[in-house]
């Protein structure tokens, strides 16, 4: 599978299928294998994109990679459609790249068809949920300096898998996560999309937000918040945790609902 160099950075990903296109945008220390096979399941409805994102596994990681920005990853998700001729795209972002998805829709309109949002992570809206994604940043972050940088993706992941989530993955994909502790660093560093109530307002798009029954509260009452805030938006909750498959059903027929009807 191919990387593109985009303006700012380059970037590895992988395309599956042919016709409307959709792209995956993963979460933090997420990269293209975490989405196991729900790329093969979407291509039999579109043009599938999955990539790493910026100091990721296979993508660019800048020497000195001590801070990102949501905003920054916005942009390269924008660059990379306009670079494959893949907009408007079905935009499907599982936590922090759900802020991304929500970013692009916000300042690159014409990029995005739909969005799904699997238990986005961003701040602003709501007092409680903000608290929520600072203690859990804090956390990480005071773990990784205890313990040493390497251990942020799972510190991290411990916090919204649950220990036995953590300890279920295969111990080659723990690996691999763990190698991205950097740029989970980065990420909380940087913080998460930042807004005030009413400027979702400005997504226009059909939106499905997905929550797992079993998730971290803080990440289900999120979900009430964008569930009233976005225009256009409808709820469904899946069995599991935070770690919500873009092959569900539920997913699987809103897509091919936003894509049929385009």
């Amino acid at each position: 599978m191919p990387d593109i160099k985009l303006p700012s950075t380059r970037l590895y990903y992988e395309e599956r299928g042919s016709g409307s296109p959709i792209l995956l945008i993963n979460g933090t220390t997420g990269f293209t294998e975490v989405w196991g096979s729900a790329p093969e399941e979407l291509a039999k409805l579109g043009r599938t994109i999955a990539y790493d994102r910026r100091g990721c596994s296979r993508s660019e990681r800048p020497t000195l990679y001590d801070t990102t920005s949501v905003g920054q990853h916005g942009d390269d998700a924008a660059e990379l459609l306009g670079a494959l001729n893949a907009s408007p795209a079905v935009v499907i972002g599982r936590s922090y790249g759900g802020g991304v998805a929500v970013d692009l829709a916000m300042r690159y309109p014409e990029s995005v068809k739909a969005l799904v949002l699997l238990e986005p992570a961003l701040i602003g809206l709501s007092d409680e949920t903000t608290r929520y994604f600072a203690d859990l940043f804090r956390d990480v972050l005071r773990d990784a300096e205890r313990q040493g940088t390497m251990y942020a993706a799972e510190s991290l992941l411990r916090a919204v898998l649950s220990d036995a989530g953590w300890e279920g993955l295969p111990e080659a994909l723990r690996t691999k996560l763990a190698q991205n502790s950097p740029a989970v660093i980065a990420e909380l560093t940087g913080g998460l999309l930042d807004l005030n109530p009413g400027d979702l307002v400005a997504v226009h798009q059909p939106v499905l937000i997905v929550s797992g029954a079993s998730s971290p509260a803080g990440f289900r009452e999120l979900n009430q918040v964008l569930l009233s805030e976005l225009p256009d938006a409808r709820l469904a909750t899946v069995p599991g945790g935070h770690l919500i498959t873009p092959a569900d059903p539920q997913v699987l027929a809103f897509v091919e609902d936003v894509i049929g009807n385009s």
